[in-house]
């Protein structure tokens, strides 16, 4: 197939998207770093603050992130040892246990998020106004939905990954 519109508004969009999210993380990684956290244990730490009782299945944790399961247990290893997660069995299944944040896990997000949110309002959710804001949530919402199905594993009690997924997991 032969692409003859290189100006296509497709490849702009995704071309923007790119450029955004690299540009956010690059904005984000100083005040990440100063609190000692890479980009995926921000994002590990921050996805078990904000689920039922700050913690999450191994598998969830792992299908949230999209980590592989042994990526997953790597992450979470390392911030065992940083005391930020504990590991607690799972009462009903043998096989599975859950990531817990820890309360130093706790302070850390406490003594990081203030930095942090200001970057987010400065470059991100500052600049749309309030309308703008939730019509960009609804349709990032819409694609998460249909690219990272799983991205919401066990965020609410008793919810699971529907399906698994199609893509290769990185680790």
């Amino acid at each position: 197939m032969s692409v003859t519109n290189f100006d296509d508004s497709r490849l702009t969009a995704i071309g923007l998207l790119t450029e955004v999210h690299s540009g956010l993380m690059s904005r984000f990684q100083p005040v990440l770093s100063a609190a000692g956290l890479s980009e995926i244990d921000f994002e590990t730490v921050i996805r078990l603050a904000r689920s039922p009782h700050q913690r999450l299945r191994m598998s969830d944790l792992a299908a949230q992130t999209q980590l592989s399961t042994s990526g997953v247990t790597r992450v979470v290893d390392r911030l065992e040892r940083e005391g930020l997660v504990r590991r607690e069995s799972c009462a009903t299944d043998r096989r599975a246990s859950y990531a817990v944040l820890t309360d130093a896990g706790r302070e850390r997000m406490e003594s990081v998020l203030p930095d942090h949110l200001r970057d987010i309002e400065e470059c991100f959710t500052g600049l749309l106004g309030a309308d703008e804001l939730e019509a960009f949530l609804k349709s990032l919402r819409k694609i998460r939905d249909v690219v990272r199905p799983c991205a919401t594993a066990g965020a609410t009690e008793g919810t699971t990954c529907p399906t698994e997924r199609e893509s290769p997991a990185r680790s």
